[in-house]
């Protein structure tokens, strides 16, 4: 009886968290004053900047998906099919954009590249001009930020794909006279399909939500994710709720065009080896493939070694020279001894963390419901569960807002707005995807047999649970817990609109820090999320490996 009722109150749950809240979006945007109406809609469909908003969105979305496909897709096929020295220390370099928040990676562009960065103090110390010779700003500066951040979906997903890739394929195309080119044109690509059209999904609903970037270095190109928050700051709520529409409308577009794009699998394709790397023809094209590999992993590099000299800089000691003048480690003594400073690690340390664990929990009885993707219960549980991955945070920042505004206990709705629980459940319901995903499909590929097994020896169904099905979730549970940690301790966009005083983040502390010329402070904050985010990844990897 208790089986029989978890899967329905599951999704009741799931009904509350996830989808109420858009709901409530939907209705607010036709809805003012009491009054049902299309005002704000029609507001929107003649306001130019609106449009413009939401086409410069789409825009660059594409064009981040177009470069950073590019860079991660080529990275990929370079670091697993060509041998060259230093080959694997490369691509282990290339994944560490994967555990920079967003906020700290947009810092590091701005100590590098910006007005008053290191290489304009260079070029203007080589070319003895009094003025920077550049603003970083505009189209240009966030599409060059989204492409060099966000290959690393592509990348890592694409490396995966070739890790299973069958080698005989290649070697038969080779021995029937195709050329390198040819091969990977007709065979490797086309096979890779699905992988590279999983990394232009996240990429894209990456962009899509991206308020960072376009909100530190955007200036005058408006995107929807600011544009929500500018007009919301304005206090037109029933056009921040039509704008929020028009976001998860795009969003929805991408998830339908990335999945006909990598409809085709590569099922029969892999046995699970990966395909020896190629010997270039001689010593000396090894040594410039090696040396064209080591300079683009250095480039893409740059901004974690800009954050990370920021850090130990004296205040006022890099203003106007090529190299700092005085170097000092009380950047990260302010972290420690500054209880001011302090306070937003431990509150993002606290929130993530809960939000990942409770995140996992309801993860887990949602994976143990859904485990027959027969059934139209797992599907809609599956479903549910998944919503959160192609929302952008701004948009669910906005509806939990809209939802828990107001005292309506029937309707589940509660005042947590200027509480403490309220961006914590947002991580929460952020984080729901990211575990949840890789979860259901860790469990569907487990032997139903094992549990079978364990019944016939008179185990229960949480001994059974708990010795067997847990156990070999744990490796899956563990990285995609850490992730949703990570994901949540350098959460920005959701922060933004949710925060209080009492719930203020590390990502706001350092936009707080940058505002006030703490330059050093701020790298500080980015570097030490850095390494915990680091940390977090390499203990799930410890989890993940056999004792």
């Amino acid at each position: 009886m208790t089986r029989r009722l978890a899967a329905p109150l599951l999704l009741l749950l799931l009904v509350w968290l996830v989808a109420e809240p858009m709901v409530l979006v939907g209705v607010d945007a036709v809805r003012s004053n009491g009054l049902w109406t299309l005002a704000a809609i029609r507001a929107f469909v003649v306001e130019p900047n609106e449009w413009r908003a939401a086409l410069n969105s789409a825009g660059l979305a594409l064009a981040s998906v177009v470069l950073g496909g590019l860079i991660g897709v080529s990275l990929a096929l370079l670091t697993r099919l060509t041998d060259f020295p230093g080959r694997r220390v490369v691509s282990a370099l290339l994944a560490l954009p994967a555990v920079l928040p967003p906020l700290v990676g947009v810092v590091a562009f701005l100590f590098l590249y910006g007005e008053s960065g290191a290489i304009a103090r260079v070029v203007m110390a080589i070319t003895g001009a009094e003025t920077p010779p550049w603003r970083f700003d505009g189209v240009g500066a966030v599409v060059l930020i989204h492409a060099t951040t966000m290959y690393v979906y592509s990348y890592l997903l694409v490396r995966g794909a070739l890790a299973t890739f069958d080698p005989s394929l290649i070697e038969a195309a080779t021995a029937l006279g195709g050329g390198r080119w040819r091969v990977l044109r007709t065979i490797v690509l086309p096979l890779l399909r699905p992988a590279i059209a999983n990394g232009a999904l996240l990429t894209a609903l990456s962009s899509l939500a991206s308020f960072s970037a376009p909100y530190v270095f955007g200036g005058g190109f408006r995107v929807l994710p600011t544009q929500i928050v500018s007009t919301r700051l304005n206090g037109d709520r029933s056009i921040a709720m039509v704008e929020t529409l028009a976001l998860v409308t795009l969003s929805l577009i991408t998830l339908v065009l990335a999945s006909r794009i990598g409809g085709v699998g590569t099922r029969g394709a892999g046995k699970g080896i990966a395909p020896a790397p190629r010997r270039t023809g001689t010593r000396r094209s090894r040594f410039v493939v090696g040396l064209c590999a080591w300079a683009v992993t250095g480039w893409l590099l740059l901004p974690h070694v800009a954050l990370l000299v920021v850090s130990v800089v004296r205040k006022g000691a890099w203003n106007t020279t090529a190299l700092p003048t005085a170097w000092t480690i009380g950047n990260y003594l302010t972290l420690i001894t500054d209880p001011v400073r302090w306070r937003p690690f431990a509150t993002s340390l606290w929130m993530a963390a809960l939000a990942a664990a409770v995140a996992a929990v309801v993860a887990l009885a949602v994976a143990v419901a859904a485990r027959d993707p027969r059934r139209a219960m797992s599907r809609w549980l599956e479903g549910g569960l998944g919503l959160p991955w192609a929302v952008p945070g701004t948009v669910y920042a906005i509806a939990l807002a809209t939802m828990f505004s107001v005292s309506q206990p029937e309707s589940g709705r509660f005042v947590l707005i200027g509480t403490l629980w309220l961006l914590p459940l947002a991580y929460l319901i952020r984080s729901l995807p990211v575990i949840g995903r890789p979860v259901v499909a860790a469990i569907r590929g487990q032997d139903p047999a094992l549990d079978e097994a364990a019944a016939s020896l008179g185990a229960g169904t949480w001994r059974s649970f708990s010795t067997v099905t847990l156990p070999l979730l744990a490796p899956v549970l563990a990285g995609a817990v850490a992730l949703a940690f990570v994901t949540g301790l350098g959460d920005f966009m959701t922060s933004i609109i949710l925060y209080t005083y009492d719930t203020r983040p590390v990502s706001l502390e350092i936009l707080g820090a940058i505002r006030q010329g703490d330059l050093g402070v701020a790298a500080a904050y980015g570097v030490v999320l850095t390494v915990i985010s680091s940390g977090a990844f390499l203990l799930a990897e410890r989890g993940r490996s056999p004792a």
